[in-house]
């Protein structure tokens, strides 16, 4: 089965926008260097790789334009027809051939300049080849380029079309404009057509689907068509005229029995005489719609026979391969879209008959026979006339006789339409909480109590943890009273004193720990510098080391050269040097002093040589740094334009800095 998906059709650049694209990615993907100074045959072959290489994108590109765009003889009669319609199949053709001549004549102009530069002398004339032959092909490719804005505008179109398969179920909705196909259609299946109350509001094909017996069934709402001949018939008739003709499809035909689309009933059955042709071999439902204006039994005599003889022609249309028509089928249905009295029904008509004509075709075929002939249907046949009942288990019976008398069990649901029901009832959570007594689950229970939570505090070993808190409170203050009554008459007056001291300081220690402790646990470490109350000072370290019989003053001293920033040391004087040296000396030594005063630090300096720079003296060092310079001088003018053949016409192609940027890689740019 055949797809045809006219989305994915590359989008077509103007003549201009082609010339960039090709040009930019020759210049991008090809050599850009040569001199004169090299071999004949190197320039030969620089230049016709790039006559080669831009000749195979343009053919490249007008390739992909000529294979992505169907071909009218290869695809279904009815995009065939469709696309005739809408683009004129004279026009298209002509369009894809321009493209076609335009990429057969940049073959040959790239196959006669390849020759002339075989014969190239120089670099001038090989560049010069090059020139003339690129811009013959860009010559050629802009002259096509009202071909190319033709084909772009047909595929933005295609591409509007729907995607109609030619081959699946399909249910044709035709008839009179405003005689209520597409409220028909929005009524069935999930399709928004838009429907008003006036003529051709729909001007083009449009599909819904819908599912019939677990099978999926494609919709077709067409155009309106009026009763008139072939040749005067505009484009938007001629789609519906298409449609008719290619598709195998089930045919609904519309008729406004009340009048109110603005046509009478004789004029719809003149319509419905002229395009019957259309509906051969083709399962066909006559629907009289808007009957919730006008019923069928009120409309006029003559109408009625007119309905009659559409009717009778319905039922000669559906015949078989046979030749024979078929009894009892239902070719007049009534309806009305307003109500949706009827609509149902005339698309369940429509696809069981859709299903029964197609099956009838598949058992008529050829194949049918090879497949019948693979399956034996297997019918059971009884041995005797004995009845057997099926056997059920007493145990089942009677679980399911105790079932019956339980009862059913109450639900939420029923609970709430017995109190309410929802936005009355509200649910009690309550109820499952597993507690020792159920009388304890609707208690109300405190959440804040003192400002405290509640729940904070909630424990199930509460009173036996406190019991055990007290106990060891208890046995604490014991051990404190023990300490306190330890005998003081034992001890001299010194010991006495110190004793005094040691337990005031660790009182204090411990003072101070809780304080720290109740504010903040997590008290980072102060640094010295906010130490402002100058606890720790070298002073009160010199007095713990000379308490302990230490000598601190080096480590005093050590303490203050480090808290002291680095001074720079003084360098040696003029005075401090030997007086006896000459006057040259002398300059040097102010020089140099001079220039280490006002040289940076991170730079070392190019006339001295440092161990390791790999220089024998400061000379062979500073003749290193000139010729260094000299050899970048050459290489910083090369840098301009000169004998390479880089030539850039266009900073910013608009292909390349112009749209959406898709997802994926952007090294292109």
């Amino acid at each position: 089965m055949v797809q045809y998906n006219f989305k994915k059709i590359t989008k077509v650049p103007t003549g201009k926008d082609f010339v960039d694209i090709v040009l930019s990615r020759t210049q991008r993907q090809t050599p850009t260097v040569v001199h004169k100074g090299y071999a004949i045959n190197r320039i030969r072959q620089f230049y016709m790789r790039k006559v080669k290489f831009t000749q195979t994108n343009f053919h490249e590109k007008l390739s992909t334009i000529i294979e992505e765009f169907p071909r009218l003889d290869d695809i279904h009669p009815f995009y065939g027809d469709l696309l005739h319609v809408l683009y004129n199949k004279d026009h298209y053709k002509l369009a894809l051939g321009q493209i076609n001549t335009a990429r057969n004549l940049i073959g040959k102009i790239a196959k006669d300049y390849v020759k002339l530069l075989k014969y190239g002398d120089s670099l001038y004339r090989c560049k010069a080849l090059k020139v003339a032959a690129l811009g013959r092909m860009c010559t050629v490719t802009k002259r096509i380029g009202p071909s190319l804005a033709y084909l772009d505008q047909i595929r933005q179109h295609m591409a509007r079309l729907p995607s109609i398969d030619p081959n699946t179920r399909t249910i044709l909705i035709c008839g009179y404009p405003n005689v209520g196909k597409s409220s028909f259609i929005n009524k069935i299946t999930r399709a928004d057509v838009d429907v008003q109350p006036y003529a051709f509001t729909t001007k083009s094909l449009f599909v819904g689907h819908t599912d019939y017996k677990y099978l999926r069934y494609q919709v077709i709402d067409t155009p309106g068509i009026l009763d008139r001949p072939f040749e005067d018939r505009n484009i938007i008739e001629m789609c519906s005229i298409t449609a008719l003709a290619h598709l195998r499809a089930a045919v609904l035909f519309f008729l406004d029995i009340s009048g109110s689309c603005g046509y009478t009933i004789a004029q719809q059955s003149a319509l419905f005489h002229s395009i019957k042709s259309l509906f051969m071999n083709k399962p066909l439902i006559i629907v009289c719609n808007k009957t919730d204006l006008q019923s069928l039994e009120g409309i006029s005599e003559d109408d009625k026979k007119l309905v009659e003889e559409m009717k009778s022609e319905a039922m000669k249309t559906l015949i078989g391969q046979g030749g024979e028509p078929r009894e009892g089928a239902e070719v007049l249905l009534t309806m009305s879209t307003l109500t949706e009295e009827g609509v149902i029904a005339v698309k369940n008509a429509a696809c069981e008959r859709l299903l029964d004509q197609r099956v009838e075709v598949k058992m008529k075929s050829k194949k049918i026979s090879d497949c019948l002939n693979r399956f034996h249907v297997a019918v059971p046949k009884p041995r005797d006339q004995k009845e057997r009942p099926p056997c059920i288990p007493q145990a089942v019976l009677e679980a399911k006789a105790k079932e019956a008398e339980k009862g059913k069990k109450k639900l939420e649901k029923d609970l709430e339409e017995e109190n309410g029901g929802a936005g009355v009832y509200s649910a009690s959570l309550k109820k499952h909480y597993l507690l020792a007594h159920d009388e304890w689950k609707e208690d109300n229970m405190p959440e804040i109590l003192d400002g405290h939570n509640v729940y904070d505090f909630v424990d199930p070993d509460i009173l036996q943890r406190l019991e055990e808190l007290e106990k060891e409170e208890g046995l604490l203050q014991e051990q404190e009273d023990d300490e306190v009554e330890m005998d003081v008459e034992d001890l001299t007056p010194q010991q006495q004193k110190e004793l005094a001291e040691i337990r005031k300081k660790k009182s204090m220690l411990i003072r101070e720990h809780r304080i720290k402790k109740s504010t903040a646990e997590n008290r980072p470490i102060v640094p010295r510098k906010f130490d402002k109350d100058k606890k720790f000072t070298s002073e009160r370290m010199g007095r713990q080391l000379s308490s302990l019989g230490l000598d601190p003053s080096k480590a005093i001293e050590r303490v203050r050269s480090k808290s002291r920033g680095r001074k720079r040391e003084r360098s040696t004087g003029v005075d401090d040097m030997n007086v006896d040296d000459d006057g040259s000396n002398k300059k040097m030594r102010l020089r140099s002093l001079s220039r280490s005063a006002s040289r940076s630090r991170s730079r070392p300096p190019t006339d001295v040589v440092i161990p390791g720079e790999g220089f024998k003296d400061s000379a062979q060092k500073i003749k290193a740094f000139k010729l260094g310079k000299k050899s970048v001088q050459k290489r910083n003018k090369d840098a301009r334009k000169g004998e390479g053949d880089r030539v850039i016409p266009t900073l910013k192609p608009k292909h390349l800095f112009s749209g959406k940027r898709s997802n994926g890689k952007t090294t292109r740019r």
